[in-house]
This record gives C-alpha cells, structure tokens and sequence, in this order.
C-alpha cells in the first residue's frame, strides 16, 4: 500500500511587516495540517495582499491570470490580505478559478477552507469583520532562525485620510503585557537574538487596557505601557536585540526615548515616519502632529542617544500640495537627516477621503517633485553612512542579504543600528598574516562578528578588512540546525485569555508603510 505524498504549498506576499508575519503564520499552518513547502510546482498558492499601493488589485488580476490554466489542471489558488477583506465580493467575480477568499481576522481558517474547496468543488469566500483571537496563538514557520517578529497589537485608531488599514483590519485590539513576554520567552528559548516589536501605533499601546494598572504585567506603574515593555524585553535572559515598528508622532512620548537610552538590548534604530514636512498638508491628511513637534522629537533623539539611525516615510504628491509645501518636506529631509527614507508617490485608494479630494496633484509634478527628494535624499544617506567609517560594530550576521560575490567571498550583517554591513570572513592569524575564516571559525546567520568599517554607500557599509573577532552564538546553533532539518512549527503561545483586549485573571516601513 502506498502512502500518498503530501500537498505542497508556496506563499507569495505583499506590502509591509505584518502580512510578512502573517504568512509565517500561513505557513504553520499549512505544514501543521501536513502541506509541505513546495520545491516545485506547488498544489497550493497563497496570495497574501496588500491594498496600500496603487495598482494591487492590477498586480494580483495579473498573477490569478497567469495561473488560470494551471488552476484549471488542479492547482488551488487562495487569496488572502488586506485586498481579500476589502475586494471579498469581487475577487472570485473576476478570477472564479480562485478556490478560497479569507481576509485578515481569520487566516487560521485557511487549511479548513481549502479542503472544504476540494470536497465542495466550490469556491469558499470567508471573510469575518472583526478579530477573534490574535495571530500570535497560531502555528508558526519562522522565515529566519535567530530573528523574529512579535506583534503587541492588531488595528489602528488613527484616521490618517490616504490609509485604509483600519477599514481592513479595524480598530487597535493590544495583546496583554503577560501574553507578549511569554511569546518573546519561547522565542529565545528556540535560539532567536533579536525581535522586532510589531504594531500599527506601537506608542499607543495599552490603551485598550482601560483602568488596569500596569503594574499587574509590568513593574512600574509610573510609566506607559510601551515604555515599560521596552523595559521588561531588556530583562529577558538572552535577548540581544530589541526593535519596534512604528511608531506615530502624535503618540511619541519622551519615556520612550528614556527607554531606549537605558535598556542595552533595546537598539538605536528608529523608524519615525514623516509622510510631509508641510503643517498644511499634515492637516489635511488628518496627522495630528506638526513640523516642529516632529523635528522636536528627532532632536530628542538624538540627544539622547547621538548615534541613532532614524527612518521614514514620505508621500510626495498628496492632494493639494503645492511647491512651497513640497519644500517645507525638503526642509525637514535637511534637518532630521535621515539615514534612509521610504518615499512613496501617492495614489488614491479607493474608500479612502482622500481619493475624493480635490486639487489632484497631475502625475508628472509628483514624478519630478519625486526624483528631487529621492536625490536629496541619496546624498544625505551617504554622508551619514561616510561618518561610521573608522567605527567599530559588532554586527548580527545576516542571511539571504547583501553581497554574494564568490569572487570577493564577503558576507553580511547588520549593525546595532541596522544599517548593512558587508564584511570579509577573515581574520589576523597568530603570526600575523590575513587567513580565511574556516570550519568551526566561520560565522554562521545569527552568529556576532566585530568588525572595523573601511568604506561607505549610500545604503549599505563595506568593512574590507579581517575582523576583529566572531562570537558564536546561540542563534548561530539554530540557524545551523535549521540547516540539518527544518524548521519546526512552532505552536504560538495560549495562556487562555478569556478575550482580546479584556483584562486576564496579554510582530508592516511600519504597520503599513504609509503609516
């Protein structure tokens, strides 16, 4: 009697940090009811949206066409994301090949809806309005070994008029502080060094929590809760490395620079997004923070901790805006000194306010208004990377990015404040000669190596010298087992909370990158 061979799957996703979260999810769930990656053509595809940009929709009609005919031969095509939760009553209208629709509250649906849609031989359109348990409770395959996201809230209150996130994925619903500990806990334990902090508003979090002190999780009550929990990741044993993603400016409070001046593992690295330096334009794009209060808290910033790399956002073309307010953008581009920028062209998205307003800035004005910011940018980036040459910087080796020259033989990494280092694996022998790294010496993905800076970029660093030395680590151990067999499922974390957001007896650039 032979055994049949397990369906295979492939996951393709789009747009910011969480549905990159999201279809690790996916995944553990996927291989949980006992799909495996696919090696090759795949029995089931996944498209994970984005409905942010402009043309999504084009882009995922494109792909569901190319598909058809292999969808016609058996292939099963599901579709997921913020697209699936805003085109739930059009996708299988346009592309009826599509076996199931799921939206951003129930992708732990997925495997039941695609065996339901072979049984049924129909498609399965399941879209539910609100969340009813986090992602976080949900099986796991971990893109990487030694990193890892963890989402402290879903939804966002914010009103912002370009954004239709929190149409899609409604209001801010935040896991409890207890829950968020004890994923972060696990995750060290399997041998990860470093985690990113994921929410649409991250400054926001705790306010869901109503008149609970924030004691009962975390020590202090003096603090807010986002403060705080930077603090407490700073207590847990092994964590290296601790980042955020995003915060707001309206939100953004001096504690949370305090708690990341004090807590070691919590890095300088800040992604602060602007969208305009214009105070008119931040009006009309209901941002509730303006010019000064946005460049008050970079200087902040940096007094606090002077080697900060900080990030942003920005649109350039946002209904109505005229010269003078592209450069009062300009201004603050000078002024804050980005290391690096997400500059985005705006597109009207429909269901949003601003896609009706009017005073449409014309295509070719936001192009060249563009290209000004994008080379303005360019050269400040690489004038502050020209200053980390001469530093020394312990980097967390990276895999799957950077240079990959066999010729050169350069490797990876990412510095404490998250810019891309490309190093050389060798290193000054007992006799002083420059030998290669080899064997046990050799740092793997997750491992720490120091090195010396010798040359910048505009977005990444070169140190061409032998390094100085290479710590192996417990994230290195994982990564390497990871090799040797794959990697398992983790089953996310359940500490029976009685529901989202309701005091218990408790991981997208941004949430968005428009956010």
């Amino acid at each position: 009697m032979t055994t049949a061979s397990p369906r295979t799957y492939e996951i393709r996703t789009y747009g910011c940090q969480m549905n990159v979260h999201d279809s690790e999810r996916l995944a553990g769930l996927l291989e949980n009811a006992g799909y495996e990656k696919a090696s090759g053509a795949p029995d089931v595809i996944v498209f994970n949206t984005c409905a942010v940009r402009e043309n999504a929709d084009n882009r995922l009609y494109g792909n569901l066409g190319h598909l058809r005919k292999q969808a016609e031969e058996g292939l099963q095509i599901a579709v997921g994301g913020c697209l699936a939760q805003k085109d739930r009553d059009t996708i299988v209208k346009r592309a009826p090949w599509v076996d199931v629709v799921f939206g951003t509250h129930n992708i732990g649906a997925l495997p039941v809806l695609l065996e339901r849609a072979r049984v049924l031989e129909e498609a399965q359109v399941e879209i539910e309005e609100s969340l009813s348990v986090f992602p976080s409770t949900l099986p796991t395959k971990r893109e990487s070994a030694y990193a890892a996201w963890v989402s402290i809230s879903v939804g966002c209150n914010n009103t912002c008029t370009f954004c239709i996130v929190p149409a899609l994925r409604g209001k801010e619903k935040d896991r409890r502080p207890g829950e968020i500990l004890a994923e972060v806990g696990a995750l060290v334990d399997e041998g990860v060094v470093e985690i990113t902090l994921l929410g649409q508003n991250v400054n926001a979090y705790g306010s869901g929590f109503g008149d609970l002190e924030a004691s009962e999780d975390l020590s202090g009550a003096d603090r807010a809760a986002f403060a705080e929990l930077l603090r407490s990741c700073g207590a847990v044993e092994g964590l290296e490395r601790v980042r955020f993603t995003s915060p707001h400016p309206k939100d953004f409070t001096d504690d949370v620079i305090t708690a990341m001046a004090e807590t070691p593992n919590v890095m300088p690295s800040l992604h602060m997004p602007l969208q305009s330096g214009s105070d008119r334009v931040l009006k009309a794009m209901r941002r509730s923070y303006r010019q000064e209060r946005y460049l008050g808290i970079i200087q902040r910033v940096r007094a606090a901790m002077p080697d900060a790399a900080i990030t942003t956002d920005i649109i350039v073309g946002f209904p109505g805006e005229t010269e003078e307010d592209f450069q009062q953008t300009l201004h603050v581009v000078r002024e804050a000194r980005f290391s690096s920028a997400f500059t985005f062209q705006y597109s009207k998205r429909p269901g949003t306010p601003a896609a009706t307003m009017e005073d449409q800035v014309p295509k070719e004005v936001v192009q060249e208004r563009y290209e000004r910011l994008v080379a303005l940018q360019e050269e400040i980036s690489w004038d502050e990377n020209k200053k980390q040459v001469g530093r020394t910087l312990e980097l967390l080796v990276a895999e799957g990015e950077g240079a990959k020259d066999a010729a050169t033989r350069r490797m990876s990494g990412r510095a404490p404040d998250n810019r891309l280092v490309h190093f050389t694996p060798e290193i000054v022998g007992d006799s002083g000669e420059t030998r290669p790294l080899t064997g046990d010496e050799r740092p793997r993905p997750g491992d720490m190596v120091t090195v010396d800076v010798t040359y910048a970029a505009p977005h990444h660093l070169l140190a061409d010298g032998p390094v100085r030395s290479v710590r192996r680590t417990r994230a290195g151990d994982a990564w390497e087992r990871a090799q040797a067999r794959p990697e398992p499922v983790s089953q996310g974390v359940s500490l029976g909370m009685p529901g989202i957001g309701v005091p218990a007896a408790k991981p997208a650039a941004t949430g968005c990158s428009t956010c």
